[in-house]
């Protein structure tokens, strides 16, 4: 009867950890509170109680919201779940959540979930502007090379109308010579 009794509470206990698992949103909103929390330290003790660490604090905020939205993928192992993100080929769990409560993990792991994340997200706007200023420099040099083979098919058409003109004048010049020659040979047959 007792054995009876431990597996009822077992199973009722497994039934109410199914029914109460929380869902993908109360993992999002239990990790954004802990996130914010630490960014309230963070930006207390960096830049003091200001407009400037309020502005942080909220493109921070806007950032970790985008990431989360986006790369928080759920695991569902029945009784309990969890979440987690990819990283660098690998899954980072960042909460666990059970009978409709979220555990999320130290504030050191999130602040170097976060310092990895901009890290890759400045490491990617470099990349990226690296990209464009290459693009630039690209399409400039493919500008300066166009611009001097049209200066080179210009010369050459220059050089063209020079030699076409020179060969004109040649000509011209011999058939000059062959009359004057013509003539001279003329000339003489006259004196002999």
């Amino acid at each position: 009867m007792k054995k009876l009794i431990v597996v009822l509470i077992l199973l009722m206990v497994a039934v109410l950890m199914t029914l109460t698992r929380p869902d993908k949103e109360r993992h999002k909103e239990a990790m954004l509170k802990a996130i914010e929390e630490y960014v309230d330290e963070e930006a207390k003790d960096r830049l003091g109680d200001n407009v400037l660490a309020t502005i942080s604090r909220g493109v921070v905020m806007k950032t970790a919201e985008t990431a989360l939205n986006s790369k928080l993928k759920e695991n569902n192992y029945f009784l309990l779940n969890t979440t987690s993100v990819r990283l660098k080929g690998k899954d980072n769990i960042l909460s666990l959540g059970l009978f409709g409560m979220v555990f999320t993990f130290d504030k050191e792991m999130i602040r170097d979930k976060l310092d990895e994340a901009l890290k890759t997200k400045e490491y990617n706007r470099t990349e990226r502007e690296t990209a464009k200023q290459s693009a630039k420099e690209l399409k400039k040099l493919q500008k300066e090379q166009r611009k001097r083979e049209k200066e080179l098919a210009k010369e050459q058409k220059r050089r063209e109308k020079e030699a076409a003109k020179e060969a004109k004048r040649l000509e011209k010049e011999a058939r000059r010579k062959a009359k004057e020659a013509e003539k001279e040979a003329k000339r003489k047959a006259k004196e002999n």
